[in-house]
């Protein structure tokens, strides 16, 4: 039997006071990789792709094409879910966070290679969408593997503070990618059109090279080793999870609906602000970076919060508020009045949306068991996610013309954060419950139907 020293009531099993630390290391800086990703390629689908991939197109048709790819590589998401899901909690959480990072880095990389429409005509839209499938194939199990890491190492009354370092690489990620395109939106149009925008897609190898070293380094979690060694490891876990967690599985899906404000925050609000209402590019990419520092000292101060009053009412503050300051966000950016706009950024954005983004890495993964929990936070975030991806693409296709077009996005975000909390308004409160006893009822489930599912296995752990 695997020997663990560990922390006064850790439930998790945590190896000592290193372990949760290196975990949340190895969490964040694979969401830094994950986010850096997706932010330059939305940026750059607002801002370049239309003209680099889809130049024979009307200037508005390319954009909606170019937000289109953004949004592909969400659809997929869900499909490459069940696979990382599968394998995580067949073989382990860290095989899976290294294959998703090697995925991620090589995709992104590949995409600031790629010739443009005009060097090989329809081949360069075509290429650009397959790696953007490939990224999100890779990026599927990303953060739930992180999360199922961070919390299966963390002590039980700081589960949320050390998830929530996950997303705190999300919005280091997006800092980092936005500051790269600030001296690259400055640039002569035909250099940025030619060479300049390839710049942040060729850098994503380094951050790619620093987590793969790191993770490699890190050990399994304690209670997967566990439940592999008691024989619990399923064949298939997918079954199990949709034949006796389906319910919680919803409620993820449901709830990470609420990522419907970051995607349109990061992406459509952006094209809105530059090509209709014609707002210096520069100054609305510096919005996103002072949000998204705002949101670094954010997120683990509301995860600190959750370990003390609980994940429900953090998450659907979080949830309602930033959905309903979506109204005032995009009114502050019609009005053309930059004070405005920073300060309806920073607060819904940076703030509030913070609430809820610092504490579902800890909630989702709460709702299963340890053999069951990546592929229930994964398939279940993915589904939510891969809506939330595509609502750049439906927000520019159902606004109305001008600057007063923006009503009917903020009332789709506000329906789609309501949707989230409440959902997660039915779900059960696992704040104060140790991380041994969610995974307790299965030891004495006695369900009828336990023959439909596969008998464990062991499996190999490393």
């Amino acid at each position: 039997m695997h020997t663990t020293t560990h922390s006064p009531g850790s439930g998790g099993l945590g190896d000592g006071r290193k372990t949760p630390k290196k975990a949340a290391l190895a969490s964040c800086i694979g969401s830094v990789l994950e986010y850096y990703d997706f932010f330059i390629y939305g940026t750059a689908a607002a801002l370049v792709f239309g003209k680099v991939f889809f130049p024979s197109s009307k200037p508005a048709t390319g954009t909606l094409l170019s937000l289109a790819t953004y949004g592909v590589a969400y659809v997929v998401r869900p499909i490459g879910a069940f696979f990382m899901g599968h394998l995580g909690d067949r073989y382990g959480r860290k095989r899976v966070l290294v294959l998703t990072v090697a995925g991620m880095g090589l995709a992104t990389f590949l995409v600031g290679c790629l010739p443009t429409y005009a060097d090989i005509g329809i081949w360069a839209p075509a290429l650009l969408v397959m790696l953007r499938l490939l990224q999100g194939l890779a990026a599927s199990g990303e953060q739930a593997g992180a999360n199922s890491l961070s919390i299966e190492h963390s002590p039980d009354r700081q589960r949320s503070f050390y998830t929530s370092f996950t997303l705190v690489g999300t919005q280091a990620g997006l800092v980092i990618a936005t500051a790269l395109w600030l001296p690259l939106s400055s640039l002569p149009e035909h250099q940025l059109l030619s060479w300049g925008w390839r710049i942040p897609f060729w850098l994503s190898s380094v951050v790619a090279v620093a987590a793969l070293v790191i993770r490699r380094k890190l050990d399994e979690t304690p209670v997967f080793q566990k439940v592999a060694e008691e024989h619990e490891v399923l064949k298939v876990p997918v079954a199990e999870l949709l034949h006796d967690h389906w319910a919680n599985v919803l409620r993820v899906t449901l709830g990470a609906l609420a990522s419907t404000v970051s995607t349109i925050f990061a992406v459509y609000c952006l094209a809105f602000a530059v090509k209709t209402v014609k707002l210096d590019d520069t100054t609305m990419l510096w919005v996103l970076i002072a949000t998204n520092v705002v949101a670094l000292a954010a997120i683990p101060a509301w995860a600190k919060l959750a370990d003390r009053i609980g994940r429900k009412p953090v998450f659907i503050f979080g949830a309602v508020g930033s959905g309903a300051l979506m109204f005032a966000y995009l009114a502050a950016i019609a009005s053309s009045r930059y004070v405005l706009i920073f300060a309806a950024a920073i607060l819904m954005s940076g703030v509030v949306y913070s609430a809820q983004n610092g504490i579902w890495p800890a909630l989702f993964s709460e709702m299963f068991p340890t053999r069951v929990r990546l592929s229930g936070v994964a398939i279940g975030t993915q589904i939510g996610f891969g809506i939330g991806g595509l609502a750049p693409t439906i927000a520019d296709a159902i606004a109305g013309n001008g600057t007063g077009g923006w009503v009917p996005v903020a009332a789709m975000v506000f329906g789609f954060s309501l949707l989230a909390a409440i959902a997660i308004a039915t779900s059960r409160e696992t704040y104060a419950t140790p991380l041994l006893e969610i995974d307790a009822p299965r030891a004495h489930h006695g369900r009828a139907g336990a023959a439909a599912c596969p008998e464990p296995t062991r499996a190999g752990v490393g």
